[in-house]
């Protein structure tokens, strides 16, 4: 079988939006040579709707962190509701920013890192709330997908149980936080390539090694 790179991610997390433009290069160097596969962790998913005040402390002190090392910027409409969080309307939850992801698969299956970096942009530099539908609609403009039909099959409940699906084929493959990158090589052979952030550099030589190695 052609190489898997598979890439847990979360919509929310802000290491995978500093991860995005490392991913983005790699997929750029190693072009054709296996394919990619996005999928969503379900890092905060709640029965109950959390408010964004109960993470505004942390972000407010980690977001300075995340851009001194990976280079990317949070943008003011985002960061306006982490120092604001009592005049929020936002709230906290995964789930449909991966519903989108997989209805957007769909689509297009080879575009699928270039939509979840578009989500996380959408997110932390544009400031859309990915639990609103309507944060959705310039993505659906810019890969041509009808409107509507996105916004209707975002309350199916067909792409509801695949979005869960990948949440426990993270759980499967014992990815415990976010970004995690492995490779697959058959069906039984993954080799893990990074746990957490991880430099360009650093990744592109391991990358090398193993595709060296096999």
């Amino acid at each position: 079988m052609k190489p898997i790179l598979i890439y847990c991610y979360d919509a929310y997390c802000g290491w995978c939006y500093g991860f995005s433009t490392v991913l983005k290069k790699i997929a750029g160097d190693f072009e054709g040579e296996f394919d990619i596969e996005v999928l969503s962790g379900g890092m905060i998913i709640n029965e109950q709707k959390q408010p964004i005040s109960i993470m505004a402390d942390y972000i407010a002190k980690a977001y300075k962190t995340v851009e001194e090392t990976t280079g990317i910027t949070f943008g003011k409409d985002f960061l306006w509701h982490i120092f604001h969080p009592e005049l929020s309307d936002w709230y906290l939850d995964s789930e449909k920013a991966a519903i989108a992801l997989c209805i957007f698969k769909e689509y297009y299956p080879q575009r699928q890192l270039e939509f979840a970096s578009d989500l996380q942009y959408a997110l932390n530099y544009e400031g859309r709330d990915l639990c609103d539908n309507e944060a959705y609609r310039h993505l659906t403009e810019k890969y041509n997908i009808q409107s509507e039909t996105f916004f209707h099959q975002l309350s199916d409940d067909t792409y509801k149980e695949k979005a869960h699906y990948e949440f426990q084929l993270c759980k499967q493959l014992q990815v415990t936080g976010f970004p995690c990158l492995l490779l697959q090589t058959s069906d039984s052979k993954f080799y893990l390539l990074s746990k957490g952030y991880t430099a360009y550099d650093v990744l592109k030589t391991r990358i090398e090694n193993l595709l060296n190695e096999l």
